[in-house]
């Protein structure tokens, strides 16, 4: 099934594909590997979730966050790359700022590899890496990026 009926099935659309807020590129292509910058819960231009997990944000609103950050992926891909082009995604690394005796990283995270999983297939198993940080840009709870093997 493809990415996009995939999503409508789980009642989910694609954003728009947010532009870089600094001197980067969204997606960066180097042999048969794209590295998508980090994603933040950015709606079509509105910033959500922000605040610390576990103080301001819930961790059923994390999870939602994360999957906003993978639907932010996915609307680089489909606008940049093409998912026709996607051999699969290779790793996500998870960011996120927390309250300091909150402790459910993995619960918020499986919110993006859930949805890679249900969207992508077998191109969506992937490893990963949580980090819990001080500080994310624009109080954001959560960020994430991504690599993706391409098709030759």
């Amino acid at each position: 099934m493809d990415p996009i009926t995939a999503l409508s099935k789980l009642g989910l659309e694609l954003p728009e594909a947010s532009t870089p807020g600094g001197s980067y590129v969204s997606v960066n292509i180097r042999g048969n590997t794209a590295y998508i910058a980090i994603q933040f819960p950015i709606r079509n231009g509105t910033y959500l979730y922000q605040g610390r997990l576990g103080k301001e944000i819930t961790t059923e609103a994390g999870a939602k966050a994360m999957e906003l950050c993978a639907l932010n992926v996915l609307a680089q891909i489909n606008e940049k790359i093409g998912f026709n082009r996607i051999a699969g995604l290779n790793h996500i690394d998870a960011y996120y700022q927390s309250d300091e005796n909150w402790d459910d990283a993995p619960v918020v995270v499986d919110g993006a590899s859930d949805l890679f999983l249900s969207v992508l297939g077998e191109r969506g198993k992937h490893s990963r890496a949580i980090f819990g940080v001080e500080k994310l840009p624009r109080n954001f709870s959560v960020g994430l990026t991504t690599s993706f093997t391409l098709k030759q």
